[in-house]
């Protein structure tokens, strides 16, 4: 992959690259990092990318490397030096925490289109809560499939897990999601 082919994938897949960034690290300025990490390592192995591929998996994958490495050489020191995480606390990468509720906005005079919005918005971050619960082996997949819509096949890829082993963590995530969503209804 030459320069312009990692530009165009850069402009295609920036987005949702870092956003699946900003879920892996759960803070901000990390995941800024990870992601111009990310695209450094791209510039590095432009040779091997295959822009005829998929990109946006190969570059998920990287992150995902990345991700993993720092995560090992922290635990690794930490167990060392005893060092204690200076993680700024976030809710969500990119998820809107409002305070209103649908009666509160009838009450400011919003129509029936903004509290579907705000329902909406209610039900993403629900949602999000409930993806952030799960561990990371059912988590990372989930992410890979439903934010930048990765088939099952590079996502073995990207874990280096066999298409059955990749079928069965989002099988059972999303059970666990299920049944997560469902418990956080009966408590609303």
């Amino acid at each position: 992959m030459d320069h312009m082919e990692l530009e165009q994938c850069i402009r295609s897949h920036g987005k949702e690259l870092f956003s699946f960034c900003g879920r892996l690290t759960r803070n901000t300025q990390e995941a800024e990092e990870l992601y111009q990490d990310t695209l450094l390592k791209a510039v590095e192995l432009g040779a091997r990318i295959d822009y005829g591929r998929n990109p946006k998996s190969y570059l998920a994958s990287i992150a995902l490397r990345i991700w993993k490495n720092r995560r090992r050489k922290y635990a690794w020191r930490s167990r060392i030096a005893g060092m204690r995480p200076l993680m700024e606390e976030e809710k969500g990468a990119g998820t809107a925490g409002w305070g209103t509720t649908g009666a509160e906005l009838e009450m400011m005079g919003l129509d029936a289109s903004a509290e579907e919005a705000f329902l909406k918005q209610e039900l993403k971050d629900q949602v999000n809560r409930a993806v952030e619960k799960l561990d990371e082996k059912y988590r990372i997949p989930i992410y890979l499939h439903y934010m930048l819509g990765l088939p099952v096949a590079q996502i073995g890829k990207a874990l280096k897990l066999p298409q059955g082993t990749v079928k069965s963590r989002l099988h059972k995530a999303r059970e666990l999601l299920r049944k997560e969503l469902e418990v956080m209804g009966h408590e609303a």
